[in-house]
C-alpha cells in the first residue's frame, strides 16, 4: 500500500487484511487502531475503510476498541462525513431490498446499525452539525439535497433516513 496517500482500492485491501488478522487476534487493538489512523487521514483511504470495516462479518465496528474510537475522533469532519452518508445509504438501501425480498437487507441494517452506534461515540458537536444538513435535505433544503436526488431515493426512503438520524439521538 502506498504509504503516504492509499487509493480507494488499496485502503480497502488493507483494511480487509487488517480485519481478519485482528479477528485472529494476530494484532492488537492499539495496533489495528493505528494502521487505520493513518489510512483514515485521506477521504480515498477512509472511503475503502469504511467500505470493508461497515459490511463485512468483522466485529471490529460491533466492538469499538477504544483505541479505534480515539483514532476515529481524531480525525474529524472525514469519519463524521463518511459515517453520515453511509447511514443515508444503508437507511434507503433497507427499504428498497425489503421490498424486493433481497437478502442484501442484512448487510444494510449491519451497515446503518454500525453507524448509528459510530456517530454515538464520535464529537457529538461535528455529529449534530452533519446531521442536521442531512435532515435538511429529507425536508427539501439544504447542500445534501443534491446527494439525496443523485441516488433518486423516494419518499418512504427519504423518510427511513430521517428516522435513522433520529436513533443516533436515542
Amino acid at each position: 500500500m502506498n504509504e503516504q496517500k492509499p487509493t480507494f482500492k488499496e485502503a480497502m485491501q488493507a483494511s480487509m487484511l487488517w480485519c481478519e488478522s485482528w479477528e485472529k487476534d494476530e494484532i492488537s487493538d492499539e495496533v489495528i487502531s493505528d494502521r487505520i489512523g493513518e489510512l483514515i487521514k485521506t477521504v480515498e483511504g477512509a472511503r475503502g475503510f469504511f467500505v470493508v470495516s461497515l459490511s463485512i462479518d468483522c466485529a471490529l465496528m460491533d466492538r469499538f476498541p477504544d483505541a479505534l474510537i480515539f483514532q476515529l475522533r481524531s480525525s474529524g469532519e472525514i469519519v463524521v462525513d463518511l459515517t453520515v452518508k453511509n447511514l443515508a445509504m444503508s437507511s434507503a438501501m433497507l427499504i428498497t431490498h425489503r421490498k424486493n425480498n433481497d437478502p442484501q437487507e442484512i448487510q444494510s441494517e449491519r451497515i446503518k446499525i454500525r453507524c448509528v452506534e459510530l456517530l454515538k461515540l464520535l464529537d457529538s458537536n461535528q455529529v449534530k452539525k452533519r446531521l442536521d444538513v442531512l435532515l435538511k435535505a429529507t425536508n427539501g433544503h439544504g447542500p445534501d439535497l443534491k446527494f439525496l436526488n443523485r441516488w433518486g431515493y423516494n419518499n418512504e426512503q427519504i423518510k427511513a433516513i430521517s428516522e435513522s438520524i433520529y436513533e443516533v439521538a436515542t
